[in-house]
């Protein structure tokens, strides 16, 4: 698929502030303009730190804007909303079809252990299990995937991992591949359970998800905890409720 528009943003230390009031719509383009987004994260060891639109169809963004106000309580919408340019981003429904996903198991990376495939296939099952219309199958040929996990030794930035994906200029997003470290920044290997949390993190933005401020979420930058929160699956299950696109 030719890219011939992309824009890079990053996303590494903190989430920005609350949303402000304002919620528009998002006109049909070629799949051919897409635009490229980075998200990334960070895992932190307790120890160490204190405490559906159709294609063609015209958004009516006034029931856009009902469907958040009514769903808003309970999630982190607004910090997704601020991070996204006051616009919902996810995948089309995929279950009869699922998201193909490709997982690098051989790295020549020192400390790898086969066991991290396990934490990263339950990290995609686990938000599968809030309900979203999202499903996975994990394939072993990266040509056919949809999503591929990647691994590093560590990264130069303070990040444990990495996302991308694109988007069209309506907001669906069309593909993505997700980056996870070995080792800490500072040098400490990842356990196992670090690297799920990691992972769970990812997932969530590759399905449309951005930061919370709520340390008590996966979601949050610097990730302390290791399952999904309430928060999570509420924000996620109301994400896909909703058509994207720009919602002021």
């Amino acid at each position: 698929m030719k890219r011939n528009q992309l824009i890079w943003v990053t996303c590494a230390a903190a989430a920005t502030a609350l949303l402000a009031a304002g919620l528009g719509h998002a006109d049909f383009v070629r799949r051919s303009t897409l635009t490229e987004v980075t998200r990334s994260a960070t895992w932190v060891d307790d120890a160490k730190t204190t405490p559906a639109s159709r294609r063609g169809r015209k958004r009516d963004v006034a029931e856009v804007r009902r469907k958040l106000e009514q769903g808003a309580s309970g999630t982190y919408i607004a910090d997704v909303l601020v991070e996204h340019d006051s616009s919902i981003a996810r995948w089309r429904d995929r279950v009869a079809e699922p998201l193909r996903v490709w997982i690098d198991t051989a790295p020549a990376l020192e400390g790898w252990n086969a066991d991290f495939e396990l934490q990263v296939r339950t990290a995609f099952e686990a938000w599968t299990e809030t309900g979203i219309p999202i499903r996975f199958e994990f394939v072993s040929d990266s040509s056919l995937a949809d999503v591929d996990v990647t691994w590093v030794h560590r990264f130069e930035e303070p990040i444990s991992g990495k996302t991308r994906w694109a988007r069209d200029n309506r907001w669906w997003i069309v593909d993505g591949s997700i980056t996870l470290a070995l080792h800490h920044n500072s040098g400490p290997m990842l356990s196992a359970t670090a690297i799920h949390a990691i992972a769970l993190h990812e997932v969530g933005h590759l399905l449309g998800l951005d930061h919370s401020r709520n340390i008590d979420n996966i979601m949050t930058p610097r990730v302390r905890v290791k399952a999904l929160s309430d928060e999570d699956r509420a924000t996620m299950k109301l994400l896909y409720t909703l058509p994207p696109g720009a919602v002021r």
